[in-house]
């Protein structure tokens, strides 16, 4: 078990990097609890060039400054007025690139995991697969945007788990429809099971 290095993160190829995240593990220690579980889907965004990008067209603001930063950063912002969105940032100071954490299967503290969604044992399987999900169960919020993922608070850590890539499956991004041509891009990518 080895926490991801800066050098992982700070590389050019979003996509590449959005791929190589599947099989790694999100994990966080929030009020003295440790949780956990492997990244099993993810959603590429290419920065100011990509219309479903939050920095699209060098658009700077409160909420997006965070991406600009060097990568290996968190970006965690609201959707809908109710969940918190986990993003990873990636590539170097300057270029808002990031990748949403849209899946993981729990693996650590799963009674912990269970007890923050309300559901009950029986429903493991289905546990933190959406990315509302993911950052209720990890108990990550907004203020959580801007930590740095080498800490102790959040990281992602690779196990050993290697995915083949002909294990992966790429398709569109979901709910990014307003973004013309680029809401086409085969940048979601899901480990097949």
């Amino acid at each position: 078990m080895e926490k991801l290095k800066e050098g992982f993160y700070q590389r050019a190829d979003v996509v590449q990097i959005s791929k190589e995240l599947l099989g790694k593990y999100l994990m966080t220690h929030v009020n003295g609890q440790t949780t956990g579980g492997i990244i099993t889907e993810t959603e590429a965004y290419a920065g100011i060039r990509d219309q479903a990008s939050h920095a699209y067209g060098d658009r700077r603001t409160s909420r997006t400054e965070i991406m600009y930063n060097k990568g290996g950063v968190a970006y965690v912002y609201l959707c809908y007025g109710i969940h918190h969105l986990f993003n990873v940032v990636t590539n170097k100071e300057g270029t808002p690139h990031a990748v949403l954490i849209r899946a993981i299967k729990p693996m650590d503290g799963m009674e912990i995991i269970l007890k923050r969604i309300g559901v009950d044992g029986k429903s493991k399987t289905a546990v933190a697969n959406g990315p509302g999900t993911v950052s209720k169960a990890l108990g990550i919020h907004t203020r959580d945007s801007g930590i740095v993922l080498s800490g102790d608070r959040i990281w992602i850590e690779d196990r050993g788990v290697v995915v083949e890539s002909s294990n992966i499956i790429a398709g569109p991004r979901i709910g990014v429809d307003y973004a013309g041509e680029d809401a086409k891009l085969p940048y979601r990518f899901r480990i097949r099971i």
